[in-house]
């Protein structure tokens, strides 16, 4: 898993007007291959009387699954230019499609290049781009008797905290980065002087400066 990468918060829509055509940039975060086809599938649907849905998706850790359509615009001016803003952006896991309704009036190549990077630049800030980070689970156990010096060294050391469970003890669900965890764990022994039962959970990915 990645320790971190860009990507959009969530669904977006914006539209812009070139030359009395409509250009309705639609974006997703998507996990898969399938979620981008999709969520392709179902604006082409929504739109089924627009002139044209071009679309695009980049998906995977190393980029493995990406994809541009056309869709019936002249080759190259319509889903590639979406990819590339895709790319430019630097994100990941995100599927972009954007509806035209033909204004009346031809854009030649460049006009359309332009006109469909404006599109999909527009989904993509509707949608929010954001960080996210890939952090470990760290269940910390302990009495009571260290639940307040814990709190304050959790707090000054920034570490992010998931929740806290109230029984005969108290358990902390710890959230350092995942490349943080071993060295997190040693402090964390050393802080309870080796008091505290310690237990790793999942790797969980949160959004950056939330």
């Amino acid at each position: 898993m990645l320790e971190r990468y860009s990507t959009i918060r969530g669904d977006g829509t914006a539209e812009v007007v070139i030359k009395k055509s409509r250009f309705i940039g639609h974006a997703k975060p998507v996990e898969t291959e399938e979620e981008a086809v999709a969520f392709i599938e179902e604006i082409k649907r929504l739109h089924r009387q627009a002139t044209h849905n071009c679309s695009a998706y980049l998906v995977g850790e190393r980029d493995q699954y990406q994809k541009a359509s056309d869709d019936g615009e002249p080759s190259g001016t319509a889903g590639k230019p979406i990819l590339e803003v895709i790319k430019n952006k630097g994100l990941k896991n995100v599927a972009v499609v954007v509806t035209r309704y033909f204004g009346g009036i031809m854009l030649g190549a460049g006009g359309l290049v332009r006109a469909y990077t404006d599109g999909a630049v527009a989904g993509i800030e509707a949608a929010g781009e954001i960080v996210r980070v890939l952090h470990r689970e760290v269940f910390v156990d302990v009495d009571y008797t260290w639940y307040g010096k814990l709190e304050n060294e959790l707090h000054g050391r920034g570490t992010r905290v998931g929740g806290t469970e109230f029984t005969d003890r108290v358990i902390v669900k710890c959230l350092p980065e995942e490349p943080e965890a071993e060295a997190f764990i040693a402090w964390m022994t050393d802080l309870t002087q080796g008091q505290a039962e310690i237990t790793l959970g999942e790797s969980v990915y949160y959004i950056e400066g939330e």
